[in-house]
Formats: structure tokens, sequence, C-alpha cells
């Protein structure tokens, strides 16, 4: 939901009193005034949270199941506010509620709506709880949620890094360092590295849900209630872990909405540096990849063009990401404790970062598997780079000559590479001796780009017997089977 800005609030007031009627609220008892107009709808924040109306149901169900476990409700009453709750989930899902700026935020609207549906019994619902507390409650469930589905869109994105390493596994390309070409990798063992930055991300928020799924209900407006409420019983109802030890932290802390947003900046910072080498390898300068048309668009002016907004745009969604972090961080810096109105500003930034979180994981997924290869051009820019250079080297280390007489070697030898504009690979035994006697006719076995993949056929390296026994680790590891690394 869009926020409500001050120009819209003069506008839809002014051909009111810049005093409203009194709303019905739970403080009119202590106050002699009618709330600002301007104040009425520059508090609100209905327009936005009302997107909790299922957390913000769900707690209050299992709220009265314990009122009434504890005696406080009947059972009676218990039963009359869980279908009167049940209807009102039922209107606001076919969107038949009426949401009321007068009555600030998704809490009060609902619990309006069901006073007037069940009358008095349903001024009890509020009984041993307070907004601070219920407002706490039903961000925790919230984030629990969209933790759950960020998990399964990372997920989603792994496996089709995954499929891609797989059908890639032999595709030669070259590996940079400071993007100048340093060593000939396999196009599938550059993609299982992006995986292993979403893998670590995915274990963030893995133990990042740990923290959000422990319940502040009970801790009321900062100190407790008097009501002999049990609240285990409240946390087993809602699928808590734990209740918050102390009551005061419970209705202030926001940690947990730090966190999740640091995970989603640190995630968002990969798809960032993943989306600059697909742009780039997208480009007609590189030519290793083409994106699918349907994750592209073209020019107004410039028939020619085939832009990579994709990518391009959730490197620019980032920034948002990254500022909403900075501002929650923010947010909590001057705050004393417990509860303090600044915290309604936690909501939109939580909210956006979430969905945009949610939208470039899917996008992502789905764009990567339809990525197509372009294999000769990557060879080639391959054998273009010297790339095999640090091979010669180990050939001559191997051979007895030591690793820095080796490079001063190899450095000659590229030198010549450079001059005569021809690869390592297609310079004749005779001229790289010169720069060695240890060159034998086998050096040119370590000169191909197969050869130097091939040979690094350890744990973690580029060989294409590595890469797919990567994608099989991978695949167990993202069903919960951590296999040792053979």
């Amino acid at each position: 939901m869009t926020n409500i800005m001050p120009d819209q609030i003069m506008t839809h007031n002014q051909n009111n009193s810049t005093k409203t009627q009194q709303a019905e609220k739970p403080w009119n008892g202590r106050f002699t005034e009618p709330t600002d107009a301007f104040v009425e709808a520059f508090t609100a924040s209905v327009s936005f949270d009302q997107r909790m109306y299922q957390q913000d149901i769900d707690g209050s169900i299992a709220h009265a199941k314990m009122l009434a476990h504890v005696d406080v409700l009947t059972e009676d009453e218990r039963d009359t506010i869980i279908d009167g709750l049940e209807q009102i989930r039922q209107k606001i899902q076919c969107g038949e509620f009426n949401w009321s700026i007068k009555l600030e935020d998704v809490h009060m609207n609902i619990e309006a709506a069901l006073t007037d549906l069940i009358g008095i019994t349903g001024k009890k619902l509020h009984t041993g709880r307070s907004r601070n507390d219920q407002v706490a409650t039903d961000i925790r469930l919230y984030l629990r949620d969209e933790v759950d589905h960020i998990i399964n869109a990372i997920l989603g994105l792994q496996n089709s890094l995954i499929n891609l390493a797989e059908r890639e596994a032999d595709t030669i390309m070259p590996g940079f360092t400071h993007l100048q070409t340093a060593q000939p990798v396999t196009f599938g063992h550059h993609m299982l590295a992006w995986f292993e930055n979403l893998e670590r991300d995915r274990s963030r928020f893995i133990d990042a849900r740990k923290r959000i799924n422990i319940m502040p209900l009970g801790a009321a407006a900062l100190a407790g209630t008097t009501y002999p409420i049990d609240r285990e019983f409240t946390a087993r109802e809602l699928g808590f872990d734990y209740v918050c030890e102390n009551s005061l932290d419970a209705v202030s802390d926001r940690d947990f909405a730090i966190e999740l947003t640091a995970n989603a900046a640190l995630l968002m910072t990969h798809l960032s540096r993943f989306s600059e080498e697909l742009v780039l390898w997208a480009s007609a300068q590189f030519n290793f990849i083409e994106l699918s048309d349907s994750f592209c668009t073209g020019s107004s002016i410039m028939p020619q063009k085939k832009n990579p907004d994709v990518p391009e745009l959730v490197r620019g969604k980032t920034g948002r990401v990254n500022g909403h972090l900075i501002s929650l961080l923010t947010l909590m810096k001057g705050q004393p404790l417990a509860y303090n109105k600044d915290n309604q500003e936690d909501k939109e930034p939580l909210f956006d970062t979430v969905d945009t979180l949610k939208g470039c994981l899917k996008v992502y997924a789905d764009m990567m598997q339809h990525v197509s290869v372009n294999k000769e051009v990557m060879r080639e820019a391959a054998i273009r780079g010297f790339s095999t250079a640090t091979d010669l080297a180990d050939y001559l280390v191997r051979a007895g000559v030591a690793f820095r007489d080796a490079h001063e070697v190899v450095g000659r030898a590229v030198r010549l590479g450079v001059d005569t504009k021809r690869d390592l690979s297609e310079i004749s035994l005779t001229e790289l001796q010169q720069f060695s006697n240890r060159i034998q006719a086998d050096v040119f076995e370590v000169l191909t780009l197969e050869g130097s993949v091939s040979a690094r056929n350890h744990i973690g390296g580029t060989a294409p017997e590595q890469v797919r026994a990567a994608v099989k680790r991978a695949r167990s590891r993202i069903s919960n089977e951590e296999p040792s690394a053979k």
C-alpha cells in the first residue's frame, strides 16, 4: 500500500474542519479533544501494515484460546471471538473489508470490526495484552513466514545454477582477476561459485529465523500483565520456539528485523555482482552469453539493441535494500527502552526489503534457466589472454626450476607471444627453449586449455570431473544432506 502523504491528507480534508469527529479510540477516556485531522492521517499506519492481517488474526485467535485456557474468557466467549475473527479474515480476503485511517492500524481496525460484529465480547479480546506486544508478535509472525518464502526462493535460484553448471561442466572460459584474463576455468565452476555465495545467504536466513521465532506476546505494554496468562501455551499455538525472557526487551527489540535486512542487503550485493558479470558477458564486446528475449527489452530508437534490463534492475535495486538497512539502524540508534512511536517506521522499509528480495530471486531463477552460452567465443577469449601462463610456470617448477625463476621465464615467453600475436601453445618448442632448457616436447600437454583445467583436479578445483562432483554435492546440500567432499 502507498503511504499517505501530507498533500494527500490536506486534499482529503480541504472541505472539512482541521478537527475530525472523535473516533472510537481506546484512549478516549483520557482525552478531551479529538485528534487533529492531519495528525490522525500522519500517524496512521493502516495503509501499509494491513498486509499483516493474517498474522494479527492468528495472534488474536491464539490469545483468545489462551485467555480461555486460564479462565479469563469462557469457552463460549472464546468460540464467539474466533468465529468473528475468521469472518473478518474472510471479508479481508474477499476485498470487502473497510480499512479506516481513524483507527490507525491493522490491530485497531480488526478489533473494532470484531466488536461491531459480536458486541461486547469483542472488547474482551485485548485483555492481558497491548498493541506494543501485539505488533511485535505480528511482525515476527510475518517475517517468519517471509523468511520461509525467501529460503525457498534462494533454493530455486540455486537449482537453476546447479543445472546450468552441470550442463556446462566442460565449457572453458577465461577466469578473471582485476577483470584481466588470469587462468582458464570452466563455466560450470564459475556458476557454482555463485551457488556458494547463495548457500551462505541461505544459511544466514535459516539462522536468523531462530531469532525471529521468539514470542513477545504477554509482555503487554512493557512490564507484563497482572492476568494469569500462560505464555508457553500461546507460543505453542503460534509455533514459536521460545518466549521473550524480558518484557521491556520484548516490545522494543527490532534486532531481528535489522538482521533480516542485513542478510537481504548482503544477498542483494551478491546478485548485484552477478548482474555486473551478466551485463558484461551479454555485451557485444564479450559475447559470452545470450539472455533470453523474455528477460530483455529493446530500444525506442536503436533497433539493434537488446538490453539486459533484468540484471541491470537487480543491480539497481540493491541500493534500495542497502538504504533500508541504514534506515532501520538509524531508526533504532537513539531509542531508549521500551516501545516508542518511532518503531512504526520499521515496517515500510522492512516490507519493501522482503518484496524486493523475493522478486529479484524469482526473476533470477527464471532467467538463469534460459541462458545460452557461446562456448567458442569463451574459448577464444581464454586463448587470447595467455591464461595458461601459470601452467607453464608450474611445469618448470616440476622440472626443478625455482618458482621465481620460472615466473621470469614465463614472463619472457609471454612477451614473445604479445609481440608476435601468438598464444603460448602456438610458440614453437625451439623458441620456448631459448628461455629455459628445462622445457621439453611434453610442455604442450599443459599449454592447452583442456589440459589446464583438467590438471586442477582436486576438491574446489575447476576440472570438469570436479565440477560434476561438486554439482552432486550441491544437490545433496540443498536437500539437507551434507556428504563429505570426496
